[in-house]
């Protein structure tokens, strides 16, 4: 079992509030009809100045006050995301610099499991303090998931998504605190195609065949397909993950989902049998912040005192692939 101490959380949503009643009137529609079709009454966008980079550095400062630590303390930096600045480099090496630490040789990379990457990224980071390789390890997560979606072809998919940024600070076992536990992802590749992003890889050159390039540069989602997929897996991975912690479903205190969907969450609730009012629920007024959600909504939770001394708290979410993962915390 995992014994890794979370220090500190931070987040930055985008600066802009986009009501899903301000797109209805950009697309022709009644007010209220994309809040019916997605569940989502507003979602942070980028404000005008706002960046990528500029979210996670936010967001990594707020983490680093709170854990009580300098950029400079930082052994290891993991941005974890779907989607980052551009291909080459990595993004963290970016994000070092913006923190200041462009004279030193800790590592910083990124690490890509779609929605989960910072649930990746806290088990690189946990196995990286527990073999003495890094005493602090600092995670950053920073989505800007507005672009590149389908709102000509499918615009109740492509309201389901915001902009914002989280980070969290890992450190060796405290006396007191939250602590990791156990994390565990599971890939079902079956569900390679149900969520993609075609262009932007080595599928499609840009400079041989741009017309193929710029149809795919659009999100896509399968939705049944992907519903089907989670519903026959999802309860047995929690009961996996938690029966490896030493745990029962009725020992959880608060359950914090990544927010997919309001019709995701609700899905959830129904299917895995969590009490409602155990699963913080932000989607409504957040919309789907991608790797960004997870962490984002563990520092709402902690911030609003929803995690007292000695709670017991399940991660869990889905990613593109299919990927379903989570992570257990206790303190």
């Amino acid at each position: 079992m995992l014994n890794t101490a979370l220090l500190g959380t931070g987040a930055r949503a985008g600066g802009k509030h986009l009501l899903s009643a301000e797109i209805d009137t950009r697309l022709g529609k009644p007010t209220g009809w994309l809040e019916g079709a997605s569940g989502v009454v507003c979602r942070p966008v980028l404000a005008d100045g706002e960046t990528q980079e500029s979210l996670a550095l936010a967001a990594a400062q707020q983490a680093l006050a709170e854990a009580n630590l300098d950029a400079a303390d930082i052994d290891l930096l993991l941005f974890a995301s779907a989607v980052g600045r551009q291909p080459i480099p990595s993004t963290a090496t970016l994000l070092k610099r913006e923190l200041g630490l462009t004279h030193c040789a800790s590592p910083a990379y990124d690490v890509n499991a779609t929605c989960l990457s910072a649930v990746a990224a806290m088990e690189v980071a946990a196995l990286y303090i527990g073999a003495g390789r890094a005493r602090h390890v600092l995670i950053v997560a920073s989505e800007i998931a507005t672009r590149a979606l389908p709102w000509t072809d499918d615009p109740a998919t492509a309201a389901l998504f915001g902009d914002g940024a989280a980070a969290i600070v890992l450190g060796p076992p405290q006396s007191t605190g939250l602590h990791l536990r156990e994390v565990a992802i599971e890939t079902w590749a079956e569900g390679y195609d149900y969520c993609v992003l075609p262009a932007g890889g080595t599928r499609y050159d840009f400079h041989t065949n741009r017309a193929a390039f710029e149809e795919n540069a659009f999100f896509r989602m399968d939705g049944h397909a992907l519903f089907k997929l989670t519903r026959t897996r999802l309860p047995d991975f929690i009961d996996r993950l938690l029966a490896r912690t030493g745990w029962r479903q009725e020992d959880v205190d608060l359950v914090i989902p990544h927010q997919a969907s309001p019709l995701a969450l609700e899905h959830m609730v129904r299917k895995c049998g969590f009490a409602r009012d155990r699963v913080v629920a932000t989607v409504k007024q957040t919309g789907n912040l991608v790797a960004a959600s997870i962490p984002m909504t563990l520092d709402t939770a902690r911030r609003e005192g929803r995690i007292p001394s000695g709670s017991k708290v399940l991660l869990i979410g889905t990613s593109a692939g299919v990927s379903i993962g989570g992570a257990t915390l206790e303190g």
